[in-house]
């Protein structure tokens, strides 16, 4: 029935108006739908027309290519078997060389098999319980360095009726591989600076371990989890140092431009990869409020202002004085200035060692130099002109930062205070390897990879400083107590901190 005698019919009374816009609303939707789809149907007969038109370009292309011949490849250039079509041979060589690169993952092994392949079987109970009232738990296969050899050792891990485990010593939770390997590899990667492809050489030539790069990398991030605390320790126990040497240098994280940061106090290496080089990291590594200490460090202008007490690094400073001498020797006054500068550190080199002197010696001693240096500086300060040669230029510049520190009181520190260095080098011999890892491209990727090494070499580089020798051996029975006793090292020095200082509990609470 239409739209006309849906009318008729309305008109003649049979049909109600409601009822009729009803009907003629349900028409006019499937009237839409209709079109709709008549539409969707010639854009489909359009596209299809297209793609058929596409193929049969392919065909007549392919048809080209192989000669007329499409259920074979043309022959090699040179050889019987009609012409050969280059950029067919080329995309069929990459087709396959792809292809040749999917390799199956073979999937993670049974602890089974691991565990059937394992040299020797050894039981661990938990302590301070009977064997007869404990129950096997589990089963774990792990890797060992015994005698400088890798050793696959099976586990049965057994617990006591309260729920205690057995521990297994030296072995991380969850953890494959001994933790002594887990040392060998962060040192071999983050101290010596090797890849982790030759390392991962390296520990199959000389230890017999099977070890893929994917699972070294796996390691070093269970490693910096599992030192992740005494990091944070170390970065505690810097900011409560007495004296803190510092500096800094560039370090790339993936496509950023960042920085390196390297602090030490006697016994503490607190290192920071990938962050920026502003005052603002530096507050939080030396936090203002908590820091009281000495800060020794170049004259960046990073450090400006920012320490109670500090000490001007005079290695920074007379390399300028040398390099204007050696640069223009016609100039005699820059080899004069020189001359004159040395004998000034000098004597306060002697002044400092110098055991005989109390504190109002030692100012006395600081004022005297402080005289000298400003009757050396007096007839070459000047300001800085357009006409002025480059050369003229650095040595005004010099001699203004050499008296702006010492009006700032920055340059005779380590003369009053006999145990501060006049200098920062130890912190740039820290940066050296570093330095030479980044210079050969061996840089943090992510800002997690930058952490985990923050976190290895700062924990391995006090131990170095805290450890009489620092060897495998001494690393390792130090290691391995820690996690016996579930005390560091560093957790030990922070509570004697906290017992001879006890306000400083109260601050960090």
């Amino acid at each position: 029935m239409d739209g006309r005698q849906l009318r008729m019919d309305a008109l003649n009374g049979q049909l109600s108006v409601q009822q009729l816009d009803q009907m003629l609303d349900a028409l006019d939707r499937q009237q839409r739908t209709i079109e709709q789809q008549q539409h969707t149907i010639v854009q489909q007969q359009s596209s299809i027309e297209q793609l058929s038109e596409e193929v049969r370009c392919l065909k007549e292309r392919l048809a080209r290519l192989t000669g007329g011949d499409d259920r074979r490849p043309p022959a090699a250039a040179g050889t019987a078997g009609g012409t050969t079509s280059q950029n067919y041979s080329m995309a069929a060589e990459e087709r396959r060389r792809r292809q040749g690169r999917k390799k199956k993952s073979p999937g993670r092994r049974p602890n089974e098999l691991k565990f059937s392949q394992a040299a020797r079987v050894q039981d661990v109970f938990p302590d301070g319980v009977a064997r007869d009232d404990c129950r096997l738990l589990r089963e774990r296969a792990v890797w060992r360095l015994e005698d400088g050899k890798a050793v696959l050792v099976g586990y049965r891990i057994f617990v006591g009726p309260g729920g205690k485990e057995g521990r297994i010593d030296g072995v991380t939770p969850r953890c494959e591989y001994g933790i002594e390997i887990l040392v060998v590899l962060a040192h071999l990667v983050y101290i010596i600076g090797i890849s982790l492809d030759k390392a991962c050489a390296v520990l199959a030539f000389f230890c017999q371990l099977p070890l893929s790069k994917s699972q070294a990398d796996a390691l070093l991030r269970q490693l910096a989890q599992h030192w992740e605390e005494e990091f944070v320790t170390l970065c505690d126990l810097l900011a409560y140092a007495a004296v803190v040497y510092m500096d800094e240098t560039s370090w790339k994280v993936g496509k950023d431009y960042l920085s390196l940061w390297a602090l030490a106090s006697d016994l503490i290496r607190v290192f920071v990869y990938g962050c920026n080089r502003d005052k603002e990291t530096l507050d939080l590594l030396l936090p203002p409020e908590v820091f009281e200490g000495i800060g020794v460090s170049d004259n960046a202008a990073v450090y400006g202002d920012r320490f109670r007490a500090a000490q001007k690094c005079w290695a920074h400073l007379l390399r300028k004085a040398i390099k204007l001498a050696l640069l223009h020797p016609r100039r005699k006054k820059y080899r004069r200035f020189l001359e004159e500068l040395l004998s000034i550190y000098r004597d306060g080199k002697r002044a400092a060692a110098d055991g005989r002197l109390g504190e109002e010696g030692r100012k006395k001693r600081v004022a005297d130099l402080e005289g000298r240096l400003a009757e050396l500086c007096r007839p070459h300060w000047r300001e800085t002109t357009p006409d002025m040669a480059e050369h003229e230029v650095d040595f005004a510049r010099f001699v203004n930062e050499l008296i702006e520190c010492m009006l700032d009181e920055e340059l005779f520190t380590f003369v009053l205070h006999p145990e501060v260095e006049p200098t920062n080098n130890q912190s740039e011999r820290n940066l050296r390897s570093s330095a030479r890892d980044r210079e050969a491209g061996r840089t943090s990727k992510t800002p997690a990879g930058a952490y985990r090494r923050s976190v290895i070499v700062s924990v391995l580089e006090s131990l170095r400083a805290n450890l009489e020798c620092f060897t495998l051996a001494s690393v390792l029975t130090e290691v391995s107590q820690w996690m016996k006793e579930g005390l560091s090292l560093f957790a030990r020095r922070w509570q004697e901190l906290l017992e001879a200082r006890p306000e400083l509990e109260a601050n960090t609470s």
